[in-house]
């Protein structure tokens, strides 16, 4: 079979478009968990874009090991350079470099001539060559384009030295056969194209990404583009893990295989939800709460007789459990681990017993801690920086709308004490923690949800802080207590702040 090469851009295409910045520390802890994945390439970001960026590049360059680290430019000799030095210490480094090549971009973004564009494209990818020997070129709204000038452009590229070549669906617009006959037109006219890889990149705009993604693999492609989760600009990009396990489920349609280790598609999806804090909807196709969920009765009897008769893919083949321990306070440390271990979270020790007091700590407020309980807890257990501590608070008030909070934090392993007044608890509370800490960020959004089952169910407390240099970071915190969820979630978000790369 063919090989087909995995190239994951969940921390650029898709960072970019969820309004916050990861962290360092966020930004490593899913790479390392799309390198279990096995995944071929890692976008990590736009190094050009920020010095934040720039740094996460650099250190995600240096600290993973088996895998293409990529990063993004345009065809511009600044970015080019900047991308240069963030990949200075990878094992494998990429750059992908392009440009526009439809009508449009090229009259009214670029306001360039074609001439202009395929001079511009060759002189990136040549000047991309004098860094690393891996460079991909994305010839941007390919899919718009005229074939025959994409055709000239692509042909151009490679003999300039560009290994892969990505023709991008970028706003989402084709129909499968028509992505499918674009691949096919290529692959057919170029004649130098079998000195690179043929890349597919598509949006979701129609809800076709997925769909046009195979479609331009069964034509021929050897690398897809994609994020987990399909999180991205706008309606968002491929869904790697829907991609990756069409081909597992129908793989003699399309004549490739990956070396992505399908038991770790779960856990993957769920890191990147939590990081990132977009929800997976329960009927997400693979990796949805309800993908492998059988309700109706002729289902059920169905299925109890043989699985096969309504599922298509075991859910163990992704890494989802086909039973279920019930976790209460009577729960040991060992069936803790198990259950961790089976949502993706390897601990032990030390940090295995930390997590057990606090799993029993909520295990007294619940009658049963179900799968969902302990992302929230795990989640808790890790975002939350050292360096600022919410070690006690009280809330008093004097009538409906004014109230009075005391807060003691622990900063840097100093108690803190103060109070402040507010139009209703949260707002006093907010307003106790910025006399604290100093704040002087604008609270942009707060939202408080329940996020486990049952009448003890836990809330999570989102909210978002905006900067004055126009940073948004994104805090959560959790617990049965809603006064105290909200503070763990604005303590979680200035934690954030102070240690972004």
């Amino acid at each position: 079979m063919r090989r087909l090469y995995v190239f994951d851009t969940t921390l650029r295409d898709g960072e970019q478009s969820l309004g916050i910045t990861l962290n360092v520390k966020e930004k490593l802890e899913i790479g390392h968990q799309l390198v279990k994945l096995g995944v071929d390439i890692i976008e990590a970001g736009f190094p050009a874009s920020s010095p934040g960026d720039m740094e996460s590049v650099r250190t995600i360059a240096k600290e993973l090991k088996g895998v293409i680290i990529c990063g993004l430019t345009r065809a511009v000799v600044q970015d080019i350079d900047i991308c240069a030095e963030a990949l200075r210490q990878a094992e494998y480094p990429r750059i992908h470099t392009g440009i526009g090549v439809s009508q449009v971009h090229m009259q009214k973004k670029l306001k360039l001539t074609p001439d202009q564009v395929v001079e511009r494209a060759v002189a990136a990818v040549k000047y991309a060559k004098k860094f690393v020997s891996d460079v991909e070129f994305y010839a941007e709204d390919a899919f718009r384009s005229e074939p025959s000038f994409l055709v000239r452009v692509v042909d151009e590229v490679i003999r300039a030295g560009a290994t892969v070549v990505n023709i991008p669906d970028t706003v989402g617009y084709a129909n499968p056969w028509e992505y499918g006959e674009l691949i096919s037109f290529v692959i057919n006219n170029v004649k130098n194209i079998d000195k690179a890889l043929v890349s597919v990149h598509c949006h979701n705009d129609l809800g076709m990404a997925t769909a046009n993604s195979l479609a331009g693999i069964k034509a021929g492609a050897s690398q897809v583009e994609g994020t987990i989760n399909g999180i991205g600009e706008r309606a968002g990009n491929t869904s790697l893990e829907e991609v990756i396990m069409s081909i597992y489920t129908r793989r003699d349609g399309y004549g490739v295989e990956t070396k992505v280790n399908t038991r770790e598609i779960s856990a993957t999806s769920r890191l990147v939800s939590r990081i990132t804090g977009v929800t997976v909807p329960d009927h997400k196709a693979i990796v949805g709460a309800n993908a492998f969920v059988h309700a109706s009765g002729i289902h059920q009897d169905g299925v109890l007789k043989d699985r096969e008769t309504y599922e298509i893919i075991q859910p163990e083949i992704i890494g989802v459990p086909q039973n279920v321990i019930s976790l209460t306070a009577r729960s040991g440390r060992h069936a803790l681990q198990h259950c961790l271990e089976v949502l993706g979270y390897e601990i032990e020790g030390t940090q295995l017993d930390e997590v057990y007091q606090r799993f029993l700590q909520l295990a007294d407020h619940k009658q049963e801690v179900f799968d969902q309980d302990l992302y929230v807890l795990m989640g808790d257990t890790g975002s939350v920086a050292n360096n600022i501590l919410l070690q006690d608070l009280s809330i008093s008030t004097n009538g409906v709308e004014m109230a009075t909070a005391t807060v003691t934090l622990e900063i840097e392993g100093m108690m803190i004490t103060d109070a402040a007044c507010g139009n209703g608890p949260v707002n006093a509370l907010f307003n106790t923690i910025d006399r604290i800490t100093g704040n002087k960020a604008t609270l942009e959004d707060y939202t408080l949800k329940s996020v486990t089952r049952s009448s003890e169910a836990l809330g999570e407390a989102t909210v978002k802080l905006r900067y004055e240099d126009g940073h948004l970071v994104l805090g959560k915190g959790f617990s049965t207590d809603i006064i105290e969820a909200s503070a763990k979630a604005y303590i979680n978000a200035l934690a954030k702040r102070i240690n972004i790369g």
